[in-house]
Order: C-alpha cells, then structure tokens, then sequence
C-alpha cells in the first residue's frame, strides 16, 4: 500500500524501514521543513497517512489530513486536551481517524489486563496502587500517553480511585487515598516499560510490560494504517485486535 509519513523523527524512520520490508510504498514524507507539501496535489494514490510528529502540531496535522480527505493514524501523544476536538471535528467533516496512545499488540493485551485486573481489585479496597513508565531521554511528555491510558482505566473500572497524579522524586507524604500515582523516569534510550503495581500489607500483584524496539509499535502502526485505508469513521486498537 502507499502510505504518507507525517513526522520523520526515529519513530517515523522505523514505520519506514518496516513498512518497506512489508512491501509498502512511502511517496509522500512531510517533516517540519516541508510541510507545505501536505496538500491535495501530492497525496493522489495514497491510501492513508501515518502520523507521529509532536504534542504542539498533531492536532493540525490532523485537521489537515481530515481537510484533504486522506484516512490518518496518529500515534503522537502530550496532547489529551485536544483529543476529543479531533474526534469532534473528524466526526463532522465524515473524516477517518485512528488514534491510540500505543500502538504495540503488547500493550493492547496489557491493556485489556489491566481493565480485567482493576475490575477485580474493585472487591479488595485494602490494596494500594502505583504506576511507573521509563522512557528514553528524548522523550518530550511526562506521564507517557500510554500510562495516562493506563490510569484512567483503573479509574473507570475501580470505584476505590478517582483521579492520578505524576510523582515527582521519593515523595510519599503527598500520596492520597484514592488517587493512583504515577512515577515517570527518564533513561538511556529505554524504548517503554510500563509496570501496574497493587500492594497490600500481607502481599503484592504486578502487571509489566517492556518493548525492546520501536518495531513493536511500528509493526501496529502499519497495521492500523492497513485497516483503515477506504474507510470512514474514529477507529482504535480495540476496532483492529478485537482484544
């Protein structure tokens, strides 16, 4: 398939290096320096867009592909305020969005565990919960979209918790009954490790996943962009692994 790039940093290059190993075509790479070249004239034979660039132009990549008519994975993430304006304004222009916080099959299953294990712990109030994610240095937001995803399942699905916070350094007299507090670190060229920790007084439970390379979540992006050429509507990892 013929696919545009949007956003040629270390994730993009890896899409591409992958998507040509599959046998998909790359016509169009639109970066910081061009991207003017995101118009109607050079997106003809395209089927959708791939878009990882950065929190402050996501949303206006995003409009733009919707504007053109082009479908459009976006795997950017630091921007939760604006996400539900692009689905807003996706579903009013009959647009094709597909958006996730991360797109590795791994972190989907850990996803749906989470959901399961936060459902369950509802019944065991005595067990308190943390959340950490390590990411390499270049790394622009804290927490991790992929963490913040995390939380805000165990929120929904555990009436015990209502709201996260980002902890910084040892601190552990701020830590509240109720809230789920989340540790972001920030190493080497770690390429995500994200651990759900429940703790009581007599024992422990751990959830943990670890990507080795960013094929893990290249491999998903060009699955998703796949999945949604000639179609309409907002699409996630759940549309596309039926998890």
């Amino acid at each position: 398939m013929n696919f545009a790039l949007i956003g040629y940093g270390k994730m993009g290059r890896s899409i591409e290096a992958l998507g040509i190993q599959q046998g998909h075509s790359f016509p169009l790479i639109i970066d910081e320096e061009n991207r003017t070249q995101l118009n109607a004239g050079n997106i003809k034979g395209i089927d959708a867009a791939i878009e990882f660039s950065t929190p402050s132009a996501a949303p206006g990549n995003i409009i733009e592909c919707i504007d053109l008519g082009m479908p459009v994975v976006s795997g950017t993430t630091g921007w939760n305020e604006q996400i539900s304006d692009m689905l807003s304004y996706c579903k009013e222009k009959n647009g094709t969005l597909f958006h996730s916080s991360n797109y590795s099959i791994g972190v989907n299953i850990l996803f749906a565990l989470n959901r399961k294990l936060a459902g369950i712990m509802d019944q065991f109030p005595e067990y308190r919960v943390s959340m950490s994610e390590v990411h390499h240095i270049h790394k622009k937001d804290a927490p991790s979209g992929t963490a913040i995803s995390l939380a805000d399942q165990i929120l929904e699905m555990n009436r015990h918790f209502n709201s996260w916070y980002l902890k910084e350094g040892d601190k552990v007299a701020d830590e509240k009954r109720g809230q789920v507090p989340i540790e972001a670190i920030r190493e080497g060229e770690v390429k995500g490790r994200h651990t759900i920790h429940y703790e009581s007084d007599l024992d422990s439970i751990t959830l943990s996943h670890d990507a080795y390379t960013r094929d893990a979540f290249a491999a998903g992006a060009l699955l998703a962009a796949s999945f949604i050429a000639g179609k309409k509507g907002i699409f996630g990892m759940q549309d596309l692994l039926k998890i």
